[in-house]
């Protein structure tokens, strides 16, 4: 298999396999390729958790429950649970 970079891209492989952590070029994209895959994995558990939650709240609408609270002061709760 033979794939191109962009000098940029080149650069960033050069430099990863002179620090040592990489013995050569094809280390560096292997791990880029698995690293991808676990960010599509991740994105994909993000994308599923929101459209769960969603459901939930097209459910509790549809039953007439709603909250009294704003969609700001709610991103804010969740935030501050969140981050502390």
């Amino acid at each position: 298999m033979h794939i191109s970079l962009t000098n940029e891209l080149e650069q960033i492989v050069r430099e990863r396999v002179a620090s040592g952590l990489y013995n050569n070029a094809s280390e560096v994209v292997r791990e880029a390729l698995r690293q991808m895959v676990r960010n599509d994995e991740l994105e994909h558990l993000k994308l599923e958790r929101l459209r769960d939650a969603i459901a939930i709240g097209a459910e509790q609408a549809e039953r007439g429950e709603f909250v009294e609270q704003t969609v700001s002061e709610i991103v804010a709760e969740a935030k501050r649970e969140k981050y502390g």
